[in-house]
């Protein structure tokens, strides 16, 4: 099973911000994509969707920046990758043509539990539960790093 580029990087948003986040330190969008590897505008969008969410917060001007929240912590990361992911199938059964398949399809049914078996196994651990050691300490150590609270400029 693949989530897609999208859920990939919010989830590693949500992992840099919770184990950065002590003592009121936030986090711009333009550094977490540097830590990630990723471009400001892909950040931007995922940081959006994630603010829409209320798993993480953001604040504008000096002092400001990204911050996780409680509920962003404590979110399964099942049911966030249903909500990111959306409703799709795992595997596309309608393009140009209606495949001819398709009302009698048992392989369609058991892809559809296979998805649903990916994301149930998902559902008990918390973004909290995976920023724990060893991913903690590799966590800690992609640049760029935290800024104190007011630190950030409005970027």
């Amino acid at each position: 099973m693949n989530i897609s580029r999208h859920s990939d990087l919010a989830l590693r948003t949500l992992m840099l911000l919770a184990v950065g986040d002590r003592d009121g330190d936030r986090m711009t969008a333009g550094a977490i994509a540097s830590s990630v590897n990723a471009s400001p505008s892909h950040i931007a969008k995922i940081v959006s969707r994630l603010v829409s969410l209320e798993v993480i917060a953001s604040r504008r001007g000096r002092g400001g920046g990204l911050q996780i929240t409680d509920s962003g912590r404590a979110t399964s990361v099942g049911e966030l990758l249903r909500t990111l992911e959306g409703p799709g199938e795992a595997v596309e059964c309608e393009g140009e043509q209606p495949c001819p398949l398709s009302g009698n399809c048992r392989l369609r049914h058991g892809f559809a539990q296979a998805r649903e078996a990916f994301f149930a196994t998902l559902d008990p651990l918390t973004v909290e539960d995976i920023v724990h050691s060893p991913t903690r300490q590799v966590l800690l150590t992609l640049e760029p790093r935290f800024a104190p609270s007011g630190d950030i400029d409005s970027r």
